[in-house]
């Protein structure tokens, strides 16, 4: 098969750009012939930024760029990612032109939350949610802080709306979890066309021996919980390690906080790798957001190493853990529920230990990339059968 792999990659990479490379890499190893059609965001200049959100509603350029590299590669379907700010829906017109079916998955909440996190003021808002124009997170300067920039995404998503884009130019999407397909079909998407696909890791990194330090692996952003784990910290006390990997707008405060309790290390950003290792010499992993979480990478990577996962019983979070049988789930935002959950896993080893067989399990089951391939050659087909109709 001839797949045009569509993507927009971030300035600051995270999980959904490490998503589709491994995406490309499963095509690859299975002999099937891939087209990149990409931008990078981490090119742009403050010119290039402003002139990316003026044609984020529709992009020329991409449009036509995107026109020749079909008729040069001739794909049976396009995989496409993330558009904006750069690619645009411009993309779309252009494989329904050239008759090339669509599968769009959706990482994120960017069609119903300007700023596609479904947040605000660390709380999950679903104020702009069923909305043509998402005119309350133009209000709040959702995307960016920036009224201007956050008007600017929610006329590309109410444009389209309007246009049909949604509904027309899209074959077959892709939801992470039965949480967010649930949270699209309430949007409008149409529900017959939205399949669930979960992510998977492209290598097995195989189960650890597990250890005696809890684990906390993210973005230090007040959206991921990190105040949550660090009171949580506290009432734990000093027996309890809690070693805190990533780095981001809060670094200062767990820096500070990790200066001020020795039993709470910052370790900063690590690699893949490096994650994997901890996560195979790690009691635990906390998962605290206090938002809608996608799909956590994190979270599957410490299903692969056998680590239980204690998480916020919020949103996709509470389909994933399935609570007392792969990890524990926990009030969100409420450190005395998550410090409870904990010390109960403390004083439990034997069922914390049946729980890392349990976690291994779960990623066997719905996680490995052999898993994966079929799930998504399922929906490339039906897409192609669609366009067919």
């Amino acid at each position: 098969m001839r797949v045009l792999v569509v993507h927009n990659r971030y300035r600051l990479a995270g999980g959904e750009d490490e998503s589709v490379r491994q995406e490309v890499e499963l095509l690859k190893s299975h002999g099937h012939q891939i087209a990149l059609l990409e931008a990078d965001n981490r090119a742009l200049g403050r010119s290039g930024a402003l002139l990316a959100g003026i044609c984020g509603a529709w992009n020329p350029a991409s449009y036509f760029r995107a026109r020749r590299i079909i008729r040069a590669f001739r794909p049976d379907v396009a995989s496409v990612h993330n558009i904006l700010p750069q690619l645009s829906p411009s993309i779309y017109s252009a494989a329904c032109a050239e008759k090339v079916p669509v599968v769009q998955t959706l990482h994120n909440f960017r069609l119903l939350c300007p700023a596609a996190t479904m947040c605000r003021n660390g709380r999950v808002c679903e104020t702009c949610r069923g909305r043509t124009f998402a005119w309350p997170g133009v209000a709040y300067g959702c995307y960016r802080g920036s009224r201007l920039a956050t008007a600017a995404v929610a006329w590309t998503s109410a444009a389209h709306k309007i246009a049909g884009t949604w509904q027309r130019r899209i074959g077959v999407y892709v939801a992470l979890t039965e949480f967010a397909r649930r949270q699209f079909v309430m949007h409008g998407l149409p529900a017959g066309r939205i399949v669930v696909k979960p992510n998977f890791l492209l290598e097995d990194p195989g189960a650890g021996a597990g250890g005696e330090n809890i684990l906390f692996v993210g973005r230090l952003a007040p959206e991921k919980g990190i105040e949550t784990l660090l009171k949580a910290s506290r009432l734990l006390g000093s027996g309890v390690p809690i070693q805190i990997l990533g780095d981001g707008p809060m670094r200062a405060v767990v820096e500070r906080h990790s200066r001020e309790f020795a039993h709470v290390q910052w370790l900063g950003w690590r690699s893949t790798q490096e994650v994997l290792s901890l996560m195979q010499t790690s009691r635990l992993l906390v998962v605290p957001s206090v938002w809608y979480e996608g799909l956590c990478r994190t979270v599957i990577e410490a299903f692969a190493t056998g680590l239980p996962v204690f998480a916020s019983a919020l949103g996709s979070l509470a389909e994933l853990v399935d609570d007392g049988r792969t990890g524990r789930l926990f009030r969100p935002g409420d450190p005395e529920d998550l410090a409870a959950k904990i010390a109960w896993a403390l004083s439990h080893p034997a069922e914390l230990d049946r729980m890392r067989r349990q976690a291994r399990a779960e990623y066997e089951a719905k996680y490995t990339a052999e898993r994966n391939y079929g799930l998504l050659m399922e929906t490339f087909h039906r897409a192609i059968a669609t366009a067919r109709q």
